[in-house]
């Protein structure tokens, strides 16, 4: 049974016209019962509130001038006006080895392998609206931004950065991103 403050929302305003109303109650729920009741309409009044989950809306962006993914990934995924890049390593695209064990040729060769992805999927580094750094050693941190502070100018995008307890195939650093389409 519904209490009075829900039956009187549901009889006073006719929710598909009151989105902003709808986006604040949404999820409420009286004795089990959802508040959205309706006999008049049956059409999905939340509709535009959800981000579309079907497949057409998804693009994976695959390149061979950037390393292949290391597992089931994809290099960078287009989606909703949104590039979402997969975490970057500093493998040579050829060989799949890393450039060198050295932090900063790693940092370079990421950021160059990200140029190829950002490329690909048509935008550039200028797109990047956040970054993600994941360093073995946090002790790099001065190193990595000299070289990254080249590939990003002002405005640089926002970004994290931590140091983890492993990357993949042992690596100093991974860099993720996403970037606007």
């Amino acid at each position: 049974m519904m209490s009075w403050t829900a039956s009187c929302l549901s009889r006073s305003f006719n929710f598909r016209h009151r989105a902003p109303i709808i986006a604040g109650i949404s999820c409420a729920t009286i004795t089990g019962s959802t508040l959205w009741r309706s006999n008049r309409s049956k059409s999905n009044p939340f509709a535009c509130l959800s981000i579309s989950t079907n497949a057409s809306i998804k693009e994976a962006v695959i390149t061979d001038k950037a390393p292949a993914a290391l597992g089931p990934y994809s290099q960078a995924i287009k989606a909703n006006n949104t590039l979402f890049v997969s975490g970057v390593l500093g493998l040579i695209p050829e060989t799949g080895k890393f450039v060198s064990d050295n932090v900063e040729e790693q940092t370079e060769q990421v950021l160059k392998n990200m140029g190829e992805i950002l490329k690909a999927s048509g935008v550039s580094y200028s797109s990047v609206v956040k970054t993600t750094i994941m360093l073995a050693d946090l002790k790099d941190f001065k190193k990595v931004n000299e070289i990254y502070a080249k590939y990003f100018p002002a405005p640089a995008p926002a970004r994290s950065t931590y140091q983890v307890a492993a990357l993949p195939l042992d690596a100093r650093i991974e860099i993720e991103c996403i970037a606007a389409l």
